[in-house]
């Protein structure tokens, strides 16, 4: 799988973008980041690996704790992806405008008749 796809995959889990989420604002124990969440430590631990193997994330080592930390490049890949496509959605959103706005002009004009 490559690198976009797997990174996608990553993110297709709530509870993992919301971990990435957490992890935009800085480095967090385990602990810290199953806090928030309902489930098991286990768990938490198994989406912290899909993360790290989708480079998503690093774990480092400060004593006995494992702290997490976020890893830019793969969401940077995502955000160049998505601006490929960024004229088209512009394009389509004001050809909607036009449109949307060729029906109100055809409403006023009907209801001064």
């Amino acid at each position: 799988m490559d690198r976009l796809n797997e990174t996608f995959a990553a993110l297709a889990d709530p509870t993992r973008r919301a971990i990435v989420m957490r992890l935009a604002s800085g480095e967090a124990t385990v602990n810290e980041l199953a806090a928030p969440f309902d489930i098991s430590l286990p768990a938490i631990s198994r989406h912290l690996k899909v993360l790290e193997s989708a480079g998503l994330i690093a774990r480092g080592r400060s004593g006995q704790l494992r702290p997490c930390k976020i890893e830019a490049g793969p969401l940077k890949e995502i955000a160049d992806w998505v601006e490929r496509y960024r004229g088209f959605w512009d394009q389509s959103f004001d050809r909607l405008d036009t449109f949307l706005s060729n029906l109100k002009g055809n409403d006023d004009a009907n209801t001064q008749s």
